[in-house]
């Protein structure tokens, strides 16, 4: 079952146990993904470009946490968070914090890039696309900063 139409299935789901959080996270999750096949004149299909949408509203909500703390909003916050939480459950496993240092680290050996931060942007790009949808851009950055300042 494609990934579409599971969040099809959950929605329906929802609504027929009177989940209203899972069926307005739901809800607004299919909206965004019509919404990227009007404005972009396609039929998503590929499972691939559904969770690039997905990841891109966890990381709206998680940006909005911050500003949700800093207005002392704990209700917001907790809302948001039960969100995430629903919208991670569409997502694959993303790689550990271990995992995204192996990589970097065999990905510079490769290319033959120096322990120097000014080689940063180079290894970023290389460890992006290779780890794109497998890992979160936060952590890698995090990962290649740390082995350039070893």
């Amino acid at each position: 079952m494609s990934l579409k139409e599971q969040l099809m299935q959950d929605y329906k789901e929802a609504m027929k146990n009177a989940d209203t959080v899972k069926k307005e996270t739901v809800n607004m999750v299919r909206a965004a993904i019509k919404q990227y096949e009007v404005d972009q004149r396609v039929e998503l299909e590929d499972d691939a470009d559904i969770v690039r949408i997905i990841k891109k509203q966890v990381k709206m909500r998680t940006d909005a946490l911050a500003d949700f703390a800093r207005a002392g909003r704990d209700d917001m916050a907790e809302a948001y968070n039960k969100e995430i939480d629903i919208l991670k459950s569409y997502l694959p496993e993303e790689m550990g914090e271990e995992e995204i240092r192996a990589r970097v680290s065999e990905i510079a050996a490769s290319l033959g890039i120096e322990k120097d931060i000014r080689n940063m942007g180079t290894l970023m790009k290389s460890v992006m696309a290779e780890l794109k949808d497998k890992a979160d851009g936060s952590a890698v950055n995090k990962a290649v900063k740390e082995f350039l300042n070893k």
